[in-house]
């Protein structure tokens, strides 16, 4: 019999915790709707106690994405718990998550408890949940290096509390295959009401074993896996939630078992986190790694093209990634570029439509073409960004051999318009930089700055990304143009928006 493994999306939650991955409300709303394409079983939307915005953000997603599952995770705590609550209460199938550490090093270095106490507040804690709903999920944080006896007992506790699924985390990284099956297996035998919960997975990759743990673990008896996009999160990051799926896609013979995510929209989500986050996916990672389907060795290049198989494990287009691209111009219709937006992933509003189609064909008239990648920065640009108290009015830069580089800015700042001219730097960039910065009034420390070619050819989109800090906070900033001096400009200017959106943000939580 081919058993159903339950795909628990933690993008929005653990993949959002690690460095460089914070979204606003937007970019998050328009993530867990691809995901709710891509279908998969669990959404983990936030952690609605840990801040106004996440709440805010988790309450959000719950109230539009009907088709699956919305969870939020929380504390041992009723403050928790209530919190999760509150912001998933108007889902169409809301789950709520509590956790504890369970592993002796974090009861006697972070939580100060015993064992005992551990079992009652977890005792608590999924009673108190199951008056709000009965799908509760209990995780026993550091389960991998917890006393395994001790790990099923608190599996026992939590069950007969109302919990229905159970999580195993190997919240270090720490565990490798063949130890994580067996302490699996030890759970599946040691726990007596095991069998009313489903039990879960969450690995993480800090020793590159994530993928291996999770389907090892799925061998031994685990139906629930908690996966990321991009397999990003804290760290090294979470189990790949593309290597899962088109391990168990592909390995069928090895591997009896199925999902229901929609493969065919897995390099769309891909696309469209890279997208939100600035953050590019590396070359070389599986599935969807700009590499994964490419072919430079001679050998292999003979064979692919003698037969496909011979070096291809997958078609491309099951993972949506298609041979051929629709490419734009400034002819194309306003029908057309709502379908094409469409199929890229992104549900627009008529009046969000009509300001991209204007923008559109402005980009069109600079562009012969327009490719799916310039589609995607014009939605980042105009859509995926916070309100703007600074606005790139007019940019105008002198560089050369024999030029000391000056730039020439007119900003509008908070609806005024304020010029600054002939700001030096040691380059184009950095004259712009300094004349911003001399604008705007603003102490930000650049702590990257990176470019991409998003789109090919010489009259490419440059695609700039920077990460800013002030007063603690950071955050990044996006921009892109043909221009890259523009682009960078912009992407600068869409940081320091984001750093006085987070510094309000923070000041209205103080």
């Amino acid at each position: 019999m081919t058993d159903k493994i339950i795909i628990f999306d933690t993008t929005l939650r653990d993949g959002e915790q690690s460095p460089g991955y914070s979204m606003n409300t937007d970019e998050k709303m328009y993530l867990a709707s691809q995901l709710e394409k891509l279908r998969v079983d669990v959404l983990e939307a936030g952690f609605p106690s840990a801040s106004e915005g996440d709440f805010e953000a988790v309450q959000m997603i719950a109230k539009k994405i009907r088709g699956i599952e919305v969870a939020a995770l929380a504390r041992t705590s009723k403050h928790d718990i209530d919190a999760a609550w509150g912001a998933i209460k108007e889902a169409a199938n809301p789950r709520i998550h509590v956790f504890i550490a369970t592993s002796d090093i974090h009861l006697k270095h972070k939580l100060r408890m015993d064992r005992n106490q551990v079992i009652n507040k977890t005792l608590e804690a999924v009673k108190y949940s199951k008056q709000f709903t009965d799908n509760v999920e209990f995780s026993a944080e550091d389960g991998s290096r917890t006393d395994r006896d001790f790990l099923c007992r608190v599996f026992e506790a939590a069950i007969s509390a109302g919990a229905t699924t159970v999580n195993l985390p190997d919240t270090v990284g720490y565990a490798i295959p063949r130890e994580f099956a067996e302490l699996v297996a030890y759970v599946k035998a040691h726990t007596p009401n095991i069998g009313k919960a489903i039990l879960s997975l969450h690995c993480h990759n800090d020793l590159g074993l994530a993928t291996a743990n999770s389907l090892a673990g799925i061998n031994a008896g685990a139906r629930q896996v908690e996966v990321t996009v991009n397999g990003i999160g804290e760290r090294a990051g979470n189990t790949s939630l593309e290597e899962i799926v088109m391990t168990l896609h592909t390995r069928r013979n090895y591997l009896p078992y199925f999902t229901t995510i929609n493969t065919k929209e897995i390099y769309p989500s891909s696309h469209l986190l890279a997208m939100i986050t600035g953050i590019s996916v590396q070359p070389n990672k599986a599935i969807v790694g700009a590499n994964a389907f490419a072919h430079e060795a001679g050998i292999h290049q003979d064979g692919v093209l003698k037969h496909k198989t011979t070096y291809e494990i997958m078609e491309p287009a099951t993972i949506g990634l298609e041979t051929s691209r629709l490419v734009m111009g400034k002819h194309s219709g306003r029908h057309a570029f709502r379908d094409r937006l469409s199929e890229l992933g992104y549900d627009l509003s008529e009046s969000e439509i009509d300001q991209l189609f204007k923008k559109f064909k402005d980009l069109a008239d600079k562009k012969k073409e327009i490719a799916d990648e310039d589609l995607e920065v014009l939605v980042a640009e105009e859509l995926l960004r916070v309100p703007d108290i600074y606005k790139l009015k007019y940019l105008n830069v002198i560089s050369g051999t024999t030029t000391v580089p000056a730039a020439t800015v007119q900003l509008e700042i908070k609806g005024k318009k304020v010029e600054q001219k002939a700001e030096f730097g040691v380059g184009p960039i950095d004259a712009t930089y300094n004349t911003i910065a001399r604008l705007t009034g603003t102490k930000s420390r650049l702590l990257r700055f990176s470019i991409d070619s998003l789109t090919g050819g010489t009259d490419a989109q440059g695609g700039v990304t920077v990460r800013l800090e002030e007063e603690g906070v950071q955050t990044i900033g996006k921009g892109a143009d043909p221009d890259i001096i523009i682009a960078s400009a912009k992407a600068y200017i869409n940081g320091l928006n984001r750093l006085e959106h987070l510094k309000r943000r923070r000041s209205r939580q103080n």
